[in-house]
């Protein structure tokens, strides 16, 4: 799948990644020790450069000790501050060329500032976590952070034996040496650096269901005390993955793994393969049970089907919003047409100044675009009824899967369903800014 690639640097984030060449693959080799929180690591980068010759190229790295760069084996100059390592091959790259880079680094973990506080690596009480959405990515290894950049990744990570650890992808090896264990994952799966998730801590790990032949397997990660809460909480995921499968289409990875912090979290984290929960998630009563959706649906929007650059955001927010409503139409809970219209109410109360298609950094997490996002994907969904509905969006995630999309190769999709233009809904709900009409048709159930 070729990845369509946003014209210029991301507007809301020009500092990060670089456009001048592409990853394929990062290797990481880490070691961690949770009480002092030191990590050491070392990154073998496969890329390959753009059109243009490379005399010199940027990573982006957080306030790590850079130990040592190679670029195909041999010694580069680098700089590295603010953020970027800016490394200059000893000999240039020609246009399309193959090349590999070697960084050693070591430091204390923390995470990255942001205009939503503090972003990346973060230290437990007793273990670590990773979240990097947007640009967090950089504050434990280095990476071209752009969330088109796609790669498959293999993550080595040794830490006390006391502590497991669980990435996105497939646990290839634990091998236990002395007081020390080293875990070894593999995600296949083209990845944006912003999505590659790392839980550090003591868990108990339990299988979701019977994923049976062919089937998805499922895995939790959670402290023993949580167990018997989360046990029910989450009780209900494997039915939502055989529904999101038929609505969606395939699920798009190996696995799917489910983590649940000793700590509270403001909201879960979705990453490739893998979703993190805090403690306070957990209520033994499914009171996050629309959260868990919303993260499972991020697998396939926003992970398999990644955005071009930031301004897309409502394509993964929207769609794991919408995916909420059809859970809890299918579930027992209120329709998608009740849900959409207390959304509609909200919205109606608040500022109508925000556009889906280019929301504005400072606003690519307000709770208005989940909702306006969610809205208009019911829109969609009323304009073209249920079969044209889902079979649209079984061909979207299918289509582009392992891609990034924009908005625009969205809505030149849906026309492809319709029997009528739909450039007044779009320029409505997308493009424009007041709220139009609340959507409703006949639509019964979703199929």
């Amino acid at each position: 799948m070729a990845v369509q690639q946003s014209v210029g640097q991301d507007p809301y984030f020009p500092g990060n990644g670089d456009r001048r060449y592409r990853v394929h693959r990062y290797e990481l080799t880490l070691d961690y020790r949770p009480a002092p929180n030191r990590l050491s690591g070392t990154a073998r980068i496969n890329a390959i450069a753009g059109r243009g010759q490379l005399t010199e190229f940027q990573l982006n790295l957080a306030d790590f000790r850079v130990g040592r760069v190679r670029v195909d084996g041999r010694a580069a100059h680098y700089t590295h501050r603010g953020g970027k390592l800016r490394v200059r091959p000893p000999k240039p790259l020609r246009t399309g060329a193959a090349f590999t880079v070697e960084v050693q680094w070591s430091g204390n973990p923390r995470p990255v500032s942001s205009p939503w506080g503090g972003l990346g690596w973060e230290e437990l009480e007793d273990g670590a976590l990773v979240a990097s959405q947007p640009v967090g990515a950089p504050s434990w290894y280095p990476c071209n952070d752009r969330p088109a950049d796609k790669a498959s990744y293999q993550i080595s990570v040794t830490t006390p034996s006391a502590y497991a650890v669980v990435a996105g992808g497939r646990l290839l090896t634990r091998t236990t040496k002395a007081s020390t264990t080293t875990w070894v994952y593999e995600q296949a799966a083209p990845t944006s650096s912003y999505l590659v998730g790392l839980s550090i801590g003591k868990y108990q790990t339990v299988l979701l269901g019977d994923p049976g032949p062919g089937g998805v397997p499922q895995h939790g990660h959670i402290p023993a005390h949580l167990l018997p809460r989360f046990s029910r909480d989450f009780a209900r995921q494997p039915a939502m993955m055989e529904l999101f499968q038929d609505w969606f289409g395939p699920y798009p990875f190996d696995e799917y793994a489910v983590v649940v912090t000793e700590e509270e979290l403001d909201v879960p984290v979705e990453a490739q393969g893998l979703s993190l929960f805090g403690s306070n998630h957990v209520d033994g009563a499914r009171g996050s049970e629309r959260l868990v959706a919303h993260e499972l649906a991020h697998q396939w929007f926003g992970n398999s089907v990644s955005i071009a650059d930031w301004r897309q955001i409502w394509l993964n927010e929207g769609f794991a919003k919408y995916a909420e409503w059809l859970w809890s139409e299918r579930s027992g809970g209120r329709g998608a047409q009740q849900l959409a219209a207390a959304a509609h109410r909200s919205l109606s109360a608040l500022p109508q100044d925000l556009r889906l298609a280019d929301p504005g950094r400072k606003s690519m997490f307000d709770d208005r675009l989940y909702q306006r996002g969610g809205l208009t994907l019911h829109a969609v969904r009323c304009a073209l009824g249920d079969d044209a509905f889902f079979r649209m969006l079984r061909e979207w995630a299918g289509l582009h899967r392992g891609g990034a999309v924009t908005t625009a190769a969205f809505t030149a999709h849906v026309a492809r369903f319709a029997d009528e233009p739909l450039d007044e809904l779009f320029d409505a709900w997308v493009y424009g800014t007041a709220l139009p009409p609340l959507p409703s048709s006949g639509t019964g159930a979703a199929v």
